[in-house]
Formats: structure tokens, C-alpha cells, sequence
């Protein structure tokens, strides 16, 4: 008998049985929470949860229904920057004979409420996440099932106890700024993303603070925000490009919204960069071949993606690791920024 309850603690199963006693439900409803099941009610599954977070209940080790896959969530496909951060997860999901399953799901601030039950019921061995945060109550389900989660590039400022791999997005808006400052500009505009990305606050400010060290005054009128696509880089660049007293450079918050800021260039029968100057983030694969090549910072997508991917790893030898990381950034000079105009 005491052999048998000793396995027990060791198996987590008296645990259970406590769980299901203090929520006053079965050790099969209990399972079928720890499970993903849906046919438990909302408000028994959040007390159930409660209660494996308080006793601290964890899934050890790898369990016969884990599949040997590593799970990537955004909130969109359809960019280019994400196929980057495609490949570098796949890159090390195959040194770990594993697959990567993609899955939409939510806002870019966190997914939705469907994806944690799908994620549940198809136990994978890590996720990863292309989001701003994760609510409370994912973390707790996420963690008592003993699936380690990493955050890429956090729009928000991420708890200290997620693990999150970025760059060096304040040092990647200086950068730009000032490589435009030097070939002559003045009267630069930026384009960011959206104002509740941290990210996009982060570029803001390095724009902010290269104008500022070059004794130069930032005009509101200069300053806009976009949605990291390309129809809202085209957007605010018409706008901008029909101030009567226009920019000759525009710092566009991705490559994306720089491809909208060269077209509107275009419509308003502007020539770059003998006209206006462009400058892009990201560096995504499409940039060195648009005419003119576009002049970017280097934000190391693939790499990024990797480091989350080994993060997990390490997570699962390690449940209680938590890690932030952030790569550097880098400028890359093209064809699409000069001497403005009046030079």
C-alpha cells in the first residue's frame, strides 16, 4: 500500500485526486481539463486550473500522446517577415527530428481563446509565440501540462517570467535616422507601426534621439504611425509627400510600409532617391531586389526564430528557466537614400 501511494506522488496522481476532491468534480473531469478536452464547462475548467496552479502540479518528462512537433502562432501569414521566422524554427526543429505545425490565431497582442484548447489536445513539445504577451490563465494551463512557451520579438514589454527572444529595435531607429542625418537631411519623417507595439515606440525613440543629438527639431507634422503593411506605408505617405513643405527623407517602421512609401513616391511623380529617400526594417528577402534596392536595417529574423526554438529546447530540460534575449541590428546600405534635393 505505501508502495503504491509512493508511485502515486511520484506519477502526480495524488495530486489529481486532491484537485478533483477541492474542486468537487472526478479525477476524469480533472483529466479531461489536463487533457484540452472541450466538453468540460468554462467556469469547473478555470477552477480546475486554479487549483493544479496552487498544488503546483506539473507534466514530467514525455509522455506517450506528445507529439514531436514545435508549434509557431501568429496572429497573421501573410507577411514576409514571417516566412523568415518560418525557416529558422524549422531549421532547428529538424536537429531535433521534430515537425512545426503553423497556427492563426487572435490579435497581435495575444491569440485566441480557441487556440489553447487546440494547442491542449495536440501536446507539442514547445510553442512558439509572435505576440505581445500571453494572458494569466495560458501560461497556467500551458505550464501545468508541462509545455515550455518562448515569445519572439514582444510588441509589449513581456513578463519577467516569459522567456522572449528580440532585437535592438531603439538601436535600429538610430541608426537609420543618423544614416540619413549624414547624407544631408533635415526635414526626415518617420513612419512607425502601430503606436501600442513596443517595438514601434522603441524605433520611434531611436528616430527621436538621433534628430535630437544632431541639434535637430522634430516637426508632429513629420511623425505618423502605420500597421507594418504596405497599404499603410502608402497611406501615410501620401499624406506626408502632400504637405506643402514635405519631407525629402522618410524612415519607413518595415520594409513593407517602405515598399507603400516608394510607390506613393511614384503617384506624386517623385524619383527616388533623387527626390525623397527611403529608408525600410526588417530586411526582408525583397528588399535588395526592389528598384531601387531599398537601404534597411537588418533586423536577424532567422536568427531570432532559431534562438526561440533552442530556448524551448533548453526549457524542457529546465522547466523553471525563464529568459529574455536581444540580437543587435544592423544598417544596410543600398540605392535608395542620397543627398536630398537642395544638395
Amino acid at each position: 500500500m505505501l508502495h503504491a501511494m509512493q508511485e502515486d506522488e511520484e506519477t502526480g496522481r495524488v495530486t489529481l485526486a486532491q484537485v478533483a476532491e477541492q474542486a468537487g468534480v472526478s479525477i476524469s473531469t480533472v483529466s479531461k481539463v489536463l487533457n484540452g478536452r472541450q466538453d468540460v464547462a468554462r467556469p469547473t475548467r478555470v477552477r480546475v486550473e486554479q487549483l493544479l496552479e496552487i498544488h503546483g502540479y506539473r507534466r514530467s518528462g514525455r509522455s506517450a500522446g506528445e507529439a514531436p512537433l514545435i508549434e509557431l502562432v501568429f496572429h497573421e501569414l501573410d507577411s514576409l517577415w514571417a516566412m523568415e521566422l518560418i525557416r529558422g524554427v524549422e531549421n532547428v526543429a529538424k536537429e531535433h527530428g521534430a515537425s512545426v505545425v503553423l497556427t492563426e490565431s487572435g490579435t497581435r497582442h495575444s491569440p485566441g481563446e480557441d487556440w489553447i484548447e487546440g494547442v491542449l489536445r495536440r501536446r507539442p513539445l514547445g510553442v512558439v509565440l509572435v505576440f505581445s504577451a500571453l494572458p494569466l490563465e495560458f501560461k497556467q494551463q500551458l505550464r501545468s501540462r508541462a509545455i515550455p512557451f518562448v515569445i519572439i520579438d514582444p510588441a509589449g514589454d513581456p513578463e519577467p517570467d516569459v522567456p522572449s527572444v528580440g532585437s535592438a529595435n531603439w538601436s535600429g531607429g538610430l541608426a537609420a535616422t543618423r544614416h540619413l542625418i549624414e547624407c544631408g537631411h533635415r526635414r526626415i519623417a518617420i513612419i512607425s507601426g502601430p503606436g501600442d507595439m513596443l517595438c514601434s515606440v522603441a524605433r520611434l525613440d531611436g528616430f527621436r534621439s538621433a534628430m535630437t543629438m544632431a541639434g535637430l527639431e522634430v516637426d508632429p507634422e513629420l511623425v505618423t504611425f502605420g500597421d507594418f503593411h504596405v497599404e499603410g506605408g502608402y497611406r501615410r505617405a501620401m499624406e506626408l509627400l502632400a504637405l506643402p513643405d514635405r519631407p525629402t527623407a522618410v524612415f519607413a517602421g518595415s520594409d513593407l510600409q517602405a515598399l507603400g512609401v516608394l510607390e506613393a513616391a511614384r503617384v506624386h511623380g517623385l524619383q527616388v532617391p533623387r527626390d525623397l529617400s527611403v529608408v525600410g526594417y526588417d530586411d526582408v528577402a525583397i528588399a535588395r531586389w526592389i528598384s531601387p534596392a531599398l537601404t534597411t536595417v537588418h533586423q536577424p529574423l532567422r536568427q531570432m526564430a532559431e534562438e526561440a526554438a533552442q530556448m524551448l529546447m533548453r526549457l524542457r530540460a529546465d522547466e523553471n528557466t525563464a529568459t529574455r534575449l536581444e540580437l543587435a541590428t544592423s544598417l544596410v546600405v543600398r540605392k535608395s537614400t542620397g543627398p536630398p534635393p537642395s544638395a
